[in-house]
């Protein structure tokens, strides 16, 4: 009967093989292999499953498959030759020729093989001659590039496009490295041509990419110094590839660190912590070099940031910030304390100011203890202080400039830098001054200053007439911007509470008005209009403020534009004013009792704007999603700056999660490029911006087919993010979204399966199917169920000592019958394709019979179908189990569900009767019924 069963299932996979149903002749083979077939019969399933595997692609899978059926039978030319298919679309030419040259000698006359090993010798030789000519072709394409003579800028750019493609490549670069490549690109990056340079650059990347000994000797040959002169260019392109190759090799180099010494190749090289250093140095010398430009100094400030903290708290060793503080905490203050457009100054933007601020907020975070932080407080005061002690009020002018780039970054600093003797009457000395550049000084240290706790108070106190008396008197529109920023952020000192009014009924309206007539401004430039954004984002706390910028969609349209613009500094404002906007902080209903306890108390209670309710927000969001700020935020995303830090990322997590928050919005995000911008947000940033937008990503991929949001290999990246809301914790409903999310993934490939496996998801899966809420619980058990088409999770159920299977036979008698209607189509599928289990389910529980018949009884036709299906696999498993279940009401059940329609049901019930009667164990009836 087990040969029988065997033959069937094999012309069945074969009959599926035919009709184009790979997956379901795959499953037939996997089925009848699972019977016990004899050597020879497996010899040949195995072979049919590497012509499936070679049909559906996962050539590792049919090399595996061919393999074995030629371990069982070494002259299989069949086999042999699946396995020359595989091993051909794998690379891995020189096996597949053996295989060919195997099939010929077997069948020479067979024309399929002769012509198949014709075909790939002709690959071999192709690539042979390709790898041979490739020290001709280097050489050839710097003749080119080299000829002073050469007229055809076309023939250039071909050789220059051809050098960096060949340098991708690891075998490439090292021919490149060989062939004298690095003196060569030297001589193209002293023709000082943008185009030349840019293709040295970039061929240069792939020689020293994660090759610590090749990025040495690069070093060596260049000279560290002459290479990071590079980025101070004015031509922005050349500076930028300068900056990517400078990363290049410093990941190198600091990867070269931690393996002790050893290069990609294993070769004993100079240290390359001293490398690293040195190239470090060069980096902080060219901050206050005269005559570079100022992308020169973002690029070298960018670098700073991404390379010398600690990328994880959890890494002891902070040597390096401790180096480049003692080094160069003086050229980054220098920066930092520039006033921008002063004949005596470095040549700085906004943007290098808010660069400097953020690398010194990530020295300071850095610091592990109190001794390292009170060094970096000595040392930035002792900065300030030198240059009080100079003229004045140059002096004292880049002393504040200074202490306002601390206020910007580790405000810790800020605030003791600003209690030093003379900072504060300093401030309000050059507020009144008529020369505008120490006004703009000035009243931006007002501004920063007024944020910080420490000083609040004594602002509010004595600040505030000061810069209405500004925002009043003042004829320059960007002192009375400043101003008006001030007064903004002072007015929302109360923040969302609307109780805590600082100002009286309408001025923050009357105030957002003027914010939003100079953001509209277009004669003004980027960087005076961000500062109306700025006033925007402390006055959008406001619900007023926010109702009537929502309705203003001239406004919001500037916004948008502004958070494109080159002016990066005005990301975390407008990032801001749209978590405002959204009402996407964080915010807990109080404690009713606590606030009757605070009203007997006489103390101020937190109360909402009847605006901020919910009905108020949602139509915000609808407005705000109608005047594009997807894409607004898709691109502030993209942005490759510094300023877009951790928290200006966590800002932007929340206001997508607020977007998506309605089932009818998300495919308006998703047209948006919503999808696209939210994966880097969920894999980088803060813990609570990830799961946010973790969250976020959980909720498109429910609602919306993953496939046509997350096109490509993207999909593989939402995984990670989704499998991290299983965390405990996370709350109930993102482990459920979670949950929903994967369970649509896992329905789709294999492969995706795979990727939810190798981030060890299943075992918290698992942990959820026990959860107490019903609705976890039965979203748990659809992930599973979907997870049991991988050969992994079934290999889990089949494993001895585990109650898998019992959980999955209970729940399909629950009462909640999406719960039931999940773990029966598990048990369906787990039952047909591992024939084992069918033998255990009776083990499991004696309800097991009770169960199946509630299933097969059930109104509802799902749950009839897959407990038709479950009894047929349970039939065809053995001849034991088919008389327990003929025996019970089950053969009455079955007889009754055969007679149906015709659907499923009754054909899975005919079956079983079918298998029963091949049994002996039952008889037709009349008329052969």
């Amino acid at each position: 009967m087990t040969a029988s069963s065997v033959e069937q299932l094999r012309k069945e996979g074969n009959e599926r093989f035919r009709c184009g149903d790979y997956e379901g002749a795959l499953s037939a083979y996997t089925r009848a292999l699972g019977l016990g077939a004899p050597p020879a019969e497996r010899a040949v399933l195995h072979r049919n499953r590497a012509a499936c595997h070679l049909r559906l692609e996962d050539f590792h899978e049919a090399e595996a498959e061919a393999s074995k059926a030629i371990e069982k039978d070494g002259g299989d030319v069949k086999a042999l030759y699946r396995r020359s298919q595989a091993l051909e679309k794998l690379g891995r030419l020189d096996q597949a020729v053996l295989d060919l040259q195997r099939c010929v000698s077997l069948e020479p006359k067979n024309r399929v093989f002769q012509e198949a090993l014709r075909s790939i010798g002709g690959q071999i030789q192709e690539k042979v001659r390709y790898m041979s000519s490739t020290d001709a072709k280097v050489e050839q394409m710097f003749q080119i590039l080299l000829d002073p003579e050469e007229k055809g800028t076309e023939k250039k750019q071909k050789a220059s496009q051809n050098l960096v493609v060949l340098a991708r490549e690891d075998a490439g670069a090292e021919k490149i490295f060989r062939n004298n490549g690095v003196p060569l690109l030297q001589r193209l990056l002293d023709t000082g041509e943008p185009d030349l340079m840019l293709a040295a650059l970039r061929t240069l990347v792939g020689i020293c990419s994660e090759h610590q000994s090749r990025t040495v000797a690069t070093l060596s040959v260049l000279g560290t110094r002459r290479l990071v002169s590079i980025l101070g260019v004015e031509n922005q392109a050349v500076s930028l590839a300068a900056c990517h190759l400078l990363q290049v090799m410093c990941d190198a180099l600091k990867e070269g660190v931690k393996r002790g010494f050893r290069g990609k190749e294993g070769a004993i090289i100079v240290d390359p912590a001293r490398e690293l250093k040195v190239l470090l140095s060069s980096l902080l010398e060219l901050l206050t070099e005269a005559g570079v430009s100022s992308q020169g100094r973002d690029n070298a400030l960018t670098l700073l940031i991404k390379v010398v903290p600690r990328m994880s708290p959890k890494d002891p060793n902070n040597s390096l910030t401790l180096w480049v503080i003692d080094q160069g905490l003086k050229k980054v203050l220098e920066v930092g304390g520039s006033v921008q457009d002063s004949c005596e100054a470095l040549s700085v933007a906004g943007n290098s100011r808010m660069s400097a601020s953020i690398l010194l907020s990530k020295l300071f975070d850095d610091l592990k203890c109190d001794a390292e932080r009170e060094n970096f407080h000595r040392l930035c005061e002792n900065y300030i202080r030198s240059w009080f002690e100079g003229p004045w009020p140059a002096g004292k002018l880049r002393a504040i400039q200074t202490v306002s780039c601390l206020l910007q970054g580790p405000c810790d600093a800020g605030n003791r830098a600003l209690e030093l003797s003379g900072v504060m009457d300093s401030v309000i000395a050059l507020c009144a001054s008529e020369r505008e550049d120490e006004q703009l000084v000035a009243v931006e240290a007002l501004i920063h200053a007024a944020g910080k706790a420490k000083r609040a108070s004594f602002i509010t106190a004595n600040g505030v007439s000061l810069l209405k008396d500004l925002y009043k008197r003042s004829q320059r529109d960007s002192i009375r911007i400043r101003a008006l920023v001030g007064l903004c952020k002072l007015g929302s000192a109360g923040g969302t509470d609307f109780s805590m009014k600082q100002f009286a009924e309408g001025s923050t309206l009357k105030l957002a008005k003027q914010c939003r007539k100079w953001l509209c401004n277009d004669q003004m430039d980027a960087g005076t209009r961000r500062w109306a954004a700025e006033g925007l984002a402390y006055l959008t706390f406001d619900a007023d403020v926010k109702e009537e910028f929502v309705e203003d969609g001239v406004a919001l349209k500037a916004l948008f534009q502004l958070s494109k613009s080159e002016e990066r500094s005005v990301l975390f404002a407008v990032a801001s004013a749209l978590v405002n906007c959204t009402n996407s902080y964080d915010y807990e209903e109080p404690d009713p009792k606590m606030v009757e306890l605070a009203k007997y108390a006489k103390q101020p209670v937190p109360e909402q704007h009847p605006k901020d309710k919910p009905s108020f927000v949602r139509a915000r969001v609808k407005k705000l999603l109608a005047a594009g700020v997807v894409s607004a935020m898709t691109c502030m995303v993209r942005a490759e700056s510094p300023a877009l830090t951790s928290s200006c990322r966590e800002l932007l997590c929340r206001v997508f999660l607020a977007l998506v928050e309605e089932v009818e919005d998300r495919g308006t995000v998703v047209a948006q490029g919503g999808g696209k911008a939210l994966l880097p947000l969920a894999l980088e940033g803060t813990d609570v911006g990830q799961t946010k937008a973790a969250q976020a990503l959980a909720k498109l991929t429910i609602t919306s087919n993953p496939e046509m949001t997350f096109p490509g290999e993207r999909i593989y990246e939402v995984v990670r993010p989704l499998v991290s809301l299983l965390h405990l914790s996370c709350s109930g409903l993102q482990n459920f979204e979670a949950l929903m999310a994967l369970t649509n993934l896992a329905g789709i490939s294999e492969r995706l399966r795979q990727k939810i496996l190798k981030e060890k998801a299943v075992p918290m899966i698992e942990g959820y199917m026990f959860e107490e809420h019903e609705m976890i619980r039965r979203a748990a058990t659809e992930c599973m169920c979907n997870l049991a088409m991988s050969k992994e999770v079934q290999d889990l159920f089949e494993a001895e000592g585990n109650d898998r299977l019992k959980l999955l036979v209970l729940y399909s008698g629950e009462e909640d019958e999406l719960l039931r209607r999940a773990a029966a189509g598990g048990l369906a599928m787990l039952t047909s394709l591992r024939p084992v289990l069918c033998h255990r389910v009776p083990q499991v529980t004696t309800h097991w019979l009770e169960i199946l018949q509630a299933l097969l009884l059930s109104s509802n036709q799902e749950l009839q179908h897959r407990g038709a299906v479950v009894v047929l696999n349970m039939v065809e498993a053995s001849r034991e189990i088919a008389s327990t279940l003929m025996e019970s009401e089950v053969l009455e059940i079955l007889s009754v569900l055969a007679k149906g329609e015709g659907g499923p049901v009754s054909r899975a019930a005919a079956a079983s009767l079918g298998k029963a009667m091949e049994y002996g164990l039952i008889q037709p009836g009349r008329a052969g019924e």
